[in-house]
């Protein structure tokens, strides 16, 4: 018999976030979709959630939640745990700035840190104390193939997306001994509004300097939706959601990285990488953990 479990996941009003809290919530799952402004911009997707939820006696519940607002995480989660303990956390608000790395401002670098970097530690700092006294619990943090390898026009992005996979890694074995997970998932381009939103430089001289290697930028963005029109399966966003269940599902032990879809040679840096830092880990754990000679 399938355990039920609690899960708030982030960035839930579209895209990965909405459908995987559907997702989740259809397999008998307790889900707090967290989103910003619920009562202002995102009132339809929240109202569009408490619909289905109704018709479909799902227990799936829309949430406040701005991961930019250390106050407002603390409050999530003071209010999920008062309800019952959270066993799972689902990290995945984030944003996507496309165009050429030089041209984006210091403040459009640290708004993107802000959500994608920062937006997961101060969230994963309100989750953890509970889960550590309860000796349980898995956090999924929503990583990319960009966070493996730098691509042009994806500089910014893909520096937060590097972030996320060294947090990540670090609390996967700084955790292991509190029965808690902490997996990486990354996925590649997938249907989602991420393309039509993506933020671009602001820096009008800087771009101007690249001639007509600005243009650049729309080349991508059209090639990335001419993909996803054409390319149904390989670039379903519903694979990520799968993905996200299979891992909360999974009775044996996890991986810390999990890759969904177009492979872009991640799967061989994830294999080629993951003995050379096993056997630093492995030098490491006596050490940190107070087991070596003197420790």
């Amino acid at each position: 018999m399938k355990h039920t479990q609690t899960i708030l996941i982030t960035g839930a009003s579209r895209g990965i976030g909405r459908l995987t809290s559907l997702a989740l919530a259809a397999s008998g799952h307790k889900v707090y979709a967290g989103m910003r402004d619920i009562s202002g911009r995102n009132e339809d997707a929240a109202s569009n959630m408490r619909a289905k939820a109704q018709m479909e006696g799902l227990n799936l519940i829309p949430l406040e939640l701005d991961v930019t607002d250390e106050q407002a995480c603390q409050t999530a989660i003071d209010e999920i745990e008062a309800n019952g303990p959270l066993d799972v956390l689902i990290n995945n608000a984030g944003v996507m700035p496309v165009g050429l790395t030089e041209a984006f401002t210091m403040d459009q670098a640290k708004d993107v840190f802000d959500v994608n970097v920062y937006g997961i530690m101060r969230l994963t700092r309100a989750a953890l104390p509970g889960m550590r006294a309860r000796k349980s619990g898995l956090v999924i943090n929503l990583s990319s193939s960009a966070g493996r390898f730098g691509m042009p026009y994806f500089g910014i992005y893909c520096a937060s997306k590097w972030a996320v996979e060294a947090y990540g890694e670090a609390l996967h074995n700084e955790l292991e001994t509190f029965g808690i997970d902490c997996v990486l998932i990354e996925p590649s381009g997938h249907g989602t509004d991420l393309v039509s939103t993506a933020p671009a430089p602001q820096d009008t001289k800087r771009l101007d300097a690249y001639g007509d290697l600005a243009a650049g930028r729309d080349r991508l963005l059209g090639m990335f939706g001419h993909m996803f029109e054409t390319d149904l399966s390989g670039t379903d966003a519903n694979n990520v959601a799968a993905s996200i269940s299979r891992l909360i599902e999974m009775s044996g032990a996890r991986p810390i990285r999990v890759q969904v879809g177009h492979d872009m040679g991640v799967s061989a840096v994830n294999e080629a990488v993951a003995p050379i830092q096993a056997k630093l880990i492995e030098m490491l754990k006596p050490v940190y953990r107070g087991e070596a000679a003197g420790g």
